[in-house]
Parts: C-alpha cells; sequence; structure tokens
C-alpha cells in the first residue's frame, strides 16, 4: 500500500523518500559558504553551460549507466529532524533568489527529506548553482538541524508570490510537486511519472535529483528537472504561470529514458485523497459530513466522450482501467465546493485545486488507470491517477509525452452536457416495506444547461448498463423539487457471489445524452457489511 505522510504544506510519499540518489557536491558548497551568521545573501557556484537538450543528454548518458544509490549523510541527526523539529526550521526572505521577478525559496533536510536536491538558476546560456549555507534558514537555538554538515544541501524549493507570505507552487521529495490553484488551497499532488503502482511488485520512486530555475516568457518561470531511478532517468521542461484567481498553468516536455523494462508505466501521475463523501458516509463515523481532495475522476475520451467516476475507497487496492486513444484529457477533480458539505473550517476542502490534464503531443494508445487503495483516515493519499500507454516501455527505449496541466477549480474544457454533482447509495426497496438484504438503491443527480427546458412528459430516458448477472431495477428519472437538478435512480441486484460491480448511466432525450456518462463501481460485500 502507498501511504502519504501529512504536513502542513506537502503530503509526501514515505516510500519515495526512501530512494537514495546523488548528493549535492560538498566541495563546491565548502568553498564558497560564509562564516555562520555573517551570510545575508545567496552566494552561487562558477558558471556552466546549459541548455534543456545538454540536461536531456545527461539522462540519456545515465540511462546507459547502472544506478547508484548515495548514501544518506547525517542519518543520526536527520532522524531526529522529525514534523515538529522541521517545521520550526523556516527560510530566511532575505536569502531569497529571484527569477525574473518570482521570488525562490528552499527547503530543509529532515528525517521525512533525507536527499539533497541541486538547484540552480539559468541565464543567458549558463547555470550556477544556489550554494547550500545552514544561514539561509532561521531555527531555534536548540535545533538538531544544527549537526548536520555545513554543505547538507536542500530538500527542494518553492515559488514564492509578491507578498512573500504563500507560495504557490511547491517541490519537495522523490518527483513530487503540487500548487495551490485557482482557490490558493493545497490538496493533491502531482508528480512526474509512476512505476508499477498498483501491483504486486514493489513501487519504484526516482527522485529530481538537479533543478534549473530561469526566467520565462511573459511572467512564466521555466523549472528544468533531472530525475534518476533505479529503472529510468528524465529530463523535464516546465513553463509555469500562476494566473491570480484562476490557477497555475504548466506546459510540461518530458524525455524519459529506461534502464530496464517497467511493467506499469504511468504517465502525468495524479496522486489524492478520498476518504468518504455523501455516497459512503457509512465508512466513518467522523463528526465531518465528507473527508476527500478530490470527488471524481473525470475523462475526456478521443471519441469526445465526457465521463464521471466518483471515487471510492476500497477493502482493498482495487485498479480500474479505462482504454481510449488520442485522449483529449484527463483529471482528479474536487467538484464539490460547497463547505456545509464538509464543515471544516481548518483545512477547507471545497477550496482544494482540481487538476486536468491535457495531452499536447501524440500519446497513442492506452488506458487512464485509477488505483485506490484503503483508508480510514484523512492523512494517507489513497488515490492515484494516470495514463498507462499500451506498449510497456523496454530497456534502452526513449520515450516523450508533452501535456498542459491545470491546476484550477473546475476543468478548463466545454461541457455541453449536464454534470453528475451527487452519487448516494442506500437501502434499495420501498420506504414503509421490508426492506431486500441482497438489493441496494443507486441515487444519482445531474444538473447542466444542457437539462434546462425539459420536462418529464418529453421522451426523457434513464440509460443504465450492468454486466451479465447483474439486475437493474426500476430505473427512472425525476426532477428534485425546487433545484435545477435530474435524478436518476435504480435498485441494483447481483447474482449470489458478485463482488464487484462496474455500472454506466446517464440521462438520454430521444436516444441523445443530456448528461455526462457516469461510471461507477460497487463493492457489494463491503457495502452490504458496512450499511
Amino acid at each position: 500500500m502507498e501511504q502519504i505522510l501529512s504536513l502542513p504544506s506537502f503530503r509526501l510519499t514515505a516510500l519515495g523518500l526512501m530512494a537514495a540518489l546523488s548528493l549535492s557536491g560538498a566541495a563546491a558548497a565548502q568553498e564558497a559558504s560564509a562564516p555562520a551568521g555573517q551570510l545575508s545573501a545567496p552566494v552561487f557556484s562558477a558558471p556552466q553551460a546549459f541548455s534543456h537538450d545538454l540536461l536531456a543528454e545527461r539522462a540519456a548518458t545515465l540511462a546507459r549507466q547502472p544506478h547508484v544509490p548515495a548514501p544518506v549523510r547525517n542519518p543520526e541527526v536527520l532522524e531526529k529532524i522529525d514534523y515538529d523539529a522541521h517545521w520550526r526550521i523556516r527560510f530566511r526572505d532575505e536569502a531569497s533568489v529571484t527569477i525574473g521577478d518570482t521570488p525562490a525559496q528552499f527547503f530543509h533536510l529532515g528525517t521525512y527529506f533525507r536527499q539533497p536536491v541541486k538547484v540552480f538558476t539559468v541565464e543567458g546560456g549558463e547555470a550556477r548553482e544556489i550554494v547550500y549555507s545552514p544561514d539561509y534558514f532561521e531555527m531555534p537555538e536548540d535545533s538538531v538541524a544544527k549537526g548536520l554538515d555545513p554543505e547538507a544541501g536542500f530538500a527542494g524549493f518553492r515559488l514564492m508570490r509578491d507578498d512573500m507570505k504563500s507560495d504557490w507552487i511547491s517541490f519537495l521529495g522523490a518527483a513530487y510537486f503540487r500548487s495551490d490553484g485557482a482557490l490558493r488551497q493545497y490538496g493533491l499532488s502531482a508528480r512526474a511519472v509512476a512505476l508499477n503502482t498498483g501491483l504486486p511488485v514493489p513501487e519504484e520512486f526516482p527522485r529530481f535529483t538537479e533543478f534549473y530555475l530561469e526566467e520565462g516568457p511573459e511572467g512564466a518561470t521555466i523549472v528544468h528537472a533531472l530525475m534518476d531511478g533505479p529503472s529510468m532517468t528524465g529530463a523535464y521542461r516546465m513553463v509555469m504561470r500562476d494566473q491570480p484567481g484562476k490557477g497555475q498553468v504548466m506546459d510540461i516536455s518530458s524525455r524519459l529514458f529506461f534502464r530496464a523494462p517497467v511493467e506499469r508505466l504511468g504517465v502525468a501521475p495524479l496522486t489524492s485523497m478520498f476518504w468518504y463523501s455523501e455516497s459512503n458516509r457509512f465508512q466513518s463515523s467522523d463528526w465531518r459530513p465528507e473527508v476527500h481532495d478530490t470527488d471524481g475522476l473525470m475523462i475526456h475520451t478521443g471519441t469526445g466522450e465526457h465521463i464521471w467516476r466518483p471515487l471510492n475507497n476500497p477493502d482493498r487496492v482495487a485498479t480500474s482501467s479505462y482504454l481510449d486513444r488520442n485522449i483529449k484529457g484527463f483529471g482528479l477533480i474536487q467538484r464539490d465546493r460547497n463547505f456545509d458539505h464538509y464543515q471544516d473550517d481548518g483545512v477547507f476542502y471545497e477550496k482544494r485545486p482540481a487538476v486536468w490534464i491535457e495531452p499536447t503531443s501524440d500519446w497513442g494508445a492506452g488506458a487512464v488507470q485509477l488505483v485506490e487503495i484503503p483508508t480510514d483516515d484523512e492523512i494517507y493519499d489513497n488515490i492515484v491517477a494516470f495514463w498507462n500507454p499500451e506498449s510497456p516501455p523496454q530497456a534502452g527505449e526513449e520515450r516523450r509525452f508533452d501535456y498542459r496541466m491545470h491546476w484550477v477549480a473546475s476543468p478548463p474544457i466545454d461541457m455541453p452536457l449536464a454534470q453528475t454533482v451527487a452519487t448516494q447509495v442506500g437501502n434499495g426497496g420501498v420506504p414503509g416495506q421490508p426492506r431486500p438484504e441482497d438489493v441496494i438503491k443507486v441515487v444519482l443527480d445531474f444538473e447542466g444547461a444542457a437539462l434546462d427546458g425539459h420536462e418529464l412528459d418529453e421522451d426523457i430516458q434513464p440509460r443504465v448498463s450492468a454486466p451479465e448477472g447483474v439486475e437493474v431495477i426500476n430505473p427512472f428519472v425525476v426532477r428534485v423539487v425546487g433545484t435545477d437538478r435530474w435524478r436518476l435512480t435504480f435498485d441494483l441486484k447481483a447474482a449470489p457471489g458478485t463482488d464487484t460491480v462496474d455500472l454506466r448511466a446517464y440521462i438520454a432525450h430521444e436516444d441523445a445524452p443530456l448528461t455526462e456518462t457516469w461510471l461507477g463501481q460497487f463493492h457489494l460485500a463491503q457495502i452490504n457489511r458496512l450499511r
């Protein structure tokens, strides 16, 4: 199971911290560092030639060599820089590095962030490393971090807003990064790649080892990143823009080089948390009505179909695959923006960003894969979604994937059909009559302009498809009184011994869909045990 440690500004996969890769250059840091307490501005190394092509050549060269994990330096000290000690260490504003008009700050190492990264600035085709010094950080007098070597290095970095009070993107741990979206509230995370996620073999977590920060056009910031891991290397170029009130847009180009075969390659992976919502409220006794960073997977297929797949919290690891070719987009979406549905004024789940992935190169055939992992708390990221190419990569191969990533309140695509706004599950049967134990009721609410102007006496049809051995009982559609919503309701009865059921449903008018396609997956034994 993939478990994520929850920190105030970042959730990080614990397993990803175990990949020990290249350390920062100790010699350069030692030569350039100033005496403690006297450093008031960053120190840079001598310049070196840089271009993204040169970085890609380095990644390709590394992939032809065995992977050499680097040892962790000062492990006995890092072990003591725990949750509390780490977040009492603050980067000094006056030590910030400005990339164009954007200030960059750096994270300190700790027990959850043990491998340092190199960070460079790029200007005029030259890169200069920002040399680590402990004087960049404010820390308590008794901080155990003062026992680290003076050339320890940075754990990651973040880009700040002009007021220096908040950041809008962070890179910290393995190949993870995340942004705060249009509503300025951190939630789900992205990473460069996912390797063998959800398989019985160990998942692998390659790691960003070097970052190159460059001023981009029209206020953008460009981040070049070198990635290294046991099975692959990579070179990434990310052109990132913060659009106040609209979220962030990142144009990402990736070149991946494989040392070894990979059984399951996850492209543009997103990692999130889903504990419970209105659909599985019976799985928690927590006081809040809903707890999740994301409530659904959204897909815009190559044929133009719009799909909504509400998330589950299953009783075992479950992987769902949605085959496609020339996919138009997919993402993990927080659709429910109503505070009353969460009642949490500390973490504001209703403000968590949605992230939409839009391919900008030919991805060919493959599948969107959704991995759902059981959880009984909100501190674990238990949801992963990514694109898995039809053919798995082999040793010696290079793969390229380009895409645009949107961190927004809702996906920036045209939605001509009504959307799913609620998925609710309960006891089947009729109120006032004995309830059958082997029947569940499914209630789907849709809302959108495509439903406006229609009346029930028209040719409005519920469309529900179920696999063999599953009976859909009495599907019908009604308008929800006092709202703009339409409701599709049906009972579901499966043959004895049936465990997992996948359904498709939508509302149609004269055989034309008025709503997106709802895809539901039910683990019947779990539902019957808990309801």
